[in-house]
Order: structure tokens, then sequence, then C-alpha cells
């Protein structure tokens, strides 16, 4: 199959979370099972570094353009040397900017975001249709996110066409824009409905895959059967159910070479299921590192999450004094809204050896609180898949989670049931609740104090296959169906 995969971030060239992940991992899986995959992204600056070597291989044209623009063409790379085709937006006017692909340095929105991949979406569009000038048309196209939904709006519009599959990635972000960018754009009249693009007199961009796209999938089985209600799909639910029949749930995979304690480079002692003592080494090294106090018979809990309301961080900070009662040490890194980073400052310096904190991302660091943390925490709201609780499984690292979305779909209760045939991988709670964290924390710690059971609940996580391979081969079936294959 020829698969034109469409994202605003892929890993390792740029990312600021899991659609970064995903999308690297998943175009590069496709290309290894013999497809002809050309990924597409923007050419942000901080793309740059990573890219050396690039070939304008095209100039399209697509109204009101502001400056120059090009495709750009290089390899996505990967962590065993096979990476996947790779074309770029050169749109320096749009792209070509200091900051983060969506955001200023001070944190805001980039006030042209609806402009920028609104271009990113009519470029998208003639490379589907074979109008950028490159001897290649794609057979699918696989859009992600509400970056790429005006894409999928733009193809149901063509007589002929190639297939579209578009992944909800994260329903909390929609991409909505005033009237007046769907006129600068000149999108078609008619699209402009309750039924198209039109979402109480803004402009949505994942309407436009939601609407149009001729099947839809999420990143978990949970997260799929959760956006259809009310409580989920936040505002969007009535086109959901309209369109259920053809959404379906595939479970993320993850890069199962850069996540692997094994071989992690990053990590103080490489351990595996076999040789699990060795982990007690990384453990030492991160309670060294963060300057916490060395107590091996405390549980040290870790988070790399971005501190926002979703993720559940005011419930760790309402939980944090019942918490620092028990034999409890808590790493975090992150970074996010200024009043949870602030509260966690304050936090840290009223338990300086039991909360240490980095403010901001370290590759190394988030690889090290992994193979160093007893256990993970991840108290979300919501979790359309999460990727650290599978990357807490793989480490050996069991996950304390609530109970929503794809978290529900990979953590196994160690409830007596699941510990006595073999299936308990971590603990699940049920309510957005500090003190359900703080009892999901406790039976952590209780598991914790019997060696023996502690270390069945680490391998039972650590044998399970969470790779793109699987989740790959899900899609692939998907193509083959819509395609009639």
């Amino acid at each position: 199959m020829r698969i034109l995969f469409v994202s605003s971030e892929a890993h390792p060239v740029i990312k600021t979370g899991g659609l970064a992940d995903v999308s690297g991992s998943l175009a590069i899986t496709l290309a290894r099972l013999g497809h002809d995959v050309r990924l597409v992204l923007p050419y942000y600056a901080q793309v740059r570094n990573h890219l050396p070597g690039l070939q304008t291989i095209a100039r399209p044209a697509v109204p009101n353009q502001r400056g120059s623009l090009r495709i750009l063409r290089g390899e996505l790379p990967s962590t065993d040397g096979e990476g996947c085709p790779l074309w770029l937006v050169d749109s320096p006017y749009h792209f070509d900017r200091h900051g983060g692909p969506y955001i200023d340095h001070n944190g805001a929105d980039w006030p042209d975001n609806g402009e920028r991949f609104g271009l990113f979406c009519q470029v998208g569009h003639a490379l589907a249709q074979g109008r950028a000038g490159l001897d290649w048309r794609p057979d699918l196209v696989h859009c992600n996110d509400w970056q790429t939904g005006l894409i999928c709006a733009l193809l149901a519009q063509e007589p002929e066409r190639p297939r579209t599959v578009f992944t909800i990635h994260n329903l909390a972000y929609q991409g909505l824009y005033p009237r007046s960018l769907f006129d600068f754009l000149k999108l078609p009249e008619h699209l402009w409905t309750l039924h198209g693009l039109e979402y109480h007199g803004l402009l949505s961009f994942i309407k436009g895959g939601l609407v149009f796209a001729d099947r839809l999938t999420s990143v978990s089985p949970g997260y799929a059967r959760e956006i259809l209600s009310s409580a989920y799909g936040r505002g969007l639910h009535g086109v959901l159910q309209l369109r259920q029949g053809i959404l379906h749930g595939i479970l993320n995979g993850i890069d199962t070479n850069q996540w692997n304690p094994g071989n992690d480079p990053h990590i103080w002692q490489n351990y595996s299921v076999r040789k699990l003592a060795r982990k007690r080494k990384n453990t030492h090294g991160l309670r060294t590192a963060f300057e916490l106090a060395d107590t091996p018979s405390s549980l040290l809990l870790g988070m790399v999450t971005r501190l926002v309301h979703q993720k559940g961080i005011d419930l760790v900070l309402e939980a944090l004094p019942e918490l620092m009662k028990r034999p409890v040490q808590l790493v975090i890194q992150g970074s996010g809204n200024s009043d949870l980073e602030r509260a966690l400052q304050d936090a840290q310096r009223r338990w300086p050896t039991r909360l240490r904190l980095n403010i901001g991302y370290s590759e190394t660091t988030a690889h090290r609180i992994e193979a160093g943390a007893d256990a993970f925490l991840m108290p979300s709201r919501f979790e359309p898949c999460g990727l650290n609780q599978m990357y807490s499984l793989r480490y050996g690292t069991p996950p304390i989670v609530r109970r929503t979305g794809g978290l529900a779909d990979t953590v196994v209760d160690a409830s007596p049931a699941a510990l006595a045939d073999g299936q308990a991988n971590g603990f699940v709670f049920d309510e957005p609740s500090a003190e359900a964290l703080v009892a999901a924390v406790d039976r952590a710690v209780a598991l914790f104090e019997r060696p023996k059971l502690w270390r069945a609940l680490m391998r039972a996580g650590m044998k399970q296959d969470f790779s793109w391979q699987r989740s790959a081969e899900r899609y692939l079936q998907l193509y083959e169906e819509l395609l009639g294959g």
C-alpha cells in the first residue's frame, strides 16, 4: 500500500507528547512491514538540527500563501537505523520561529495556529491528490488529531481520491477558530454547516476528521467507548455516536528498542525479567540524583507527566499530606500549569527528603525515573491511551492508575484473584479523588512489603507485548478492509 501519514509531530525530530511517539513509531513500523509510507510534518525551526542533507522536491501552491513554500525530502531516523521517508512542509512564515510547535516561549498558543495548520492541511490535500508536482499518489491518507482534520474534509469533496483514516489522540484539543479563518482558507461554502465544519459559530478542524474521514480510530478501546458519552465527548459525543459504526479503538504500542531496560543507555544499570535484582542500582541512583533520603524500605514513586488538571496533579497535591505519613517517596518530572508548578515547588520545600522535582523535560531523566522508581503514579482524570504505564510495565515498575481510557486497557489491578492467576501487573482505582489515590498507594505499600508477590507483579508486566508490531498489524487490517483488500 502507498500510505501518506500526516502528523504535526513525530519522534525523534519533534515532540511535545504521545502523538510524536505514535506517529514516529507507527510510520516506521508500517514501512518495515513492506508498505510505501511517506510521513508528512511541518518543517519547524526545531527540526533543522535533526535532519541534515534535506532536498527540495516540490513547490506546491495554496490559496493565500504567505512567502515561499516547498516540500523537503529526508528520512525519519529510528533507534535501529531503519527509518522511513519524510516529507517536510517548509513555509518559513508559518513554521520558522523559536518556541514550540504550538506555543511561544511564554507558554501561550501562537495566535495564528489556525492559519499555520490550515496551510499544513492544504498542502496535505495537494500531496494526497498528486497536485504538488510529485510522481506519487497514496492509496490511503492517515491523519492525526485536529491539526490534520481539514485534509479529510477537503478530500471528501473530490470525485476520485484516496481513502482516509483519522485518529483521535486527545479529543480535548479541537482546533476551534473564527469564521474569518474559514474564509481566509477559501474552504468550500457548503462545508459551513452543523453537519460540516461549523461548531457553535466556529470553524472546527477536528470535525473535518470526525465527519468526513472514511474510518475513525482512537488510541485505545477504552477511550473509543468513553468519547461516545457526554462525560468524555467534549461536546462532540453526538457526532461520534452518529459515526460509531466506523470508530475503532486500537491500542498504541511503544518503541521497544528505545524503551528496553536490557540495553537502555540512559540508566545506571541494565536489567531484565531474569535479572531483576539489578534494578536496585537504578533505584539507588535515582535517590542519589534527586537527593532523596536513602531509605530502601520506602516505596519510591515516579511520575513523568504534563503538570495539568487532566493528569490529576491536583489530586496528588491534595493527597501529599497523607502520603507523606506513609513510607513513601515521590519523584516528579514535568512542566505545565504555572500554579501547579509553584504548588509542587512549595511541597518540595516542605518535604525535601521525600519529594523531589525536575520542572521541565529530560529524556535521560524520564528513562531513569522509569527504571529507578518502585512504582509509577498516573492518577489521570482521562487518558486516551497513555504510554508511560506501558514503559513502566516494561521496566518492572508497577503502575498505580485511575481506571480510564488506555490505563484501564493495560493495567490489571492487584486483586487477590488476579495475583493468584498471575495476571496482576499494577494497581487501579476508580474515583478521581485524593482519598482513592491514597488508598491505592496504601495497597501498593502493603504489597511492596511482600517481596515475593511484588516480584511476581513486576514480572507479569515485563512479559507483556506492547510492541508497535502488534498495533501496526491491526491498523493494516483496517486499511485493507477500507481499500477492499
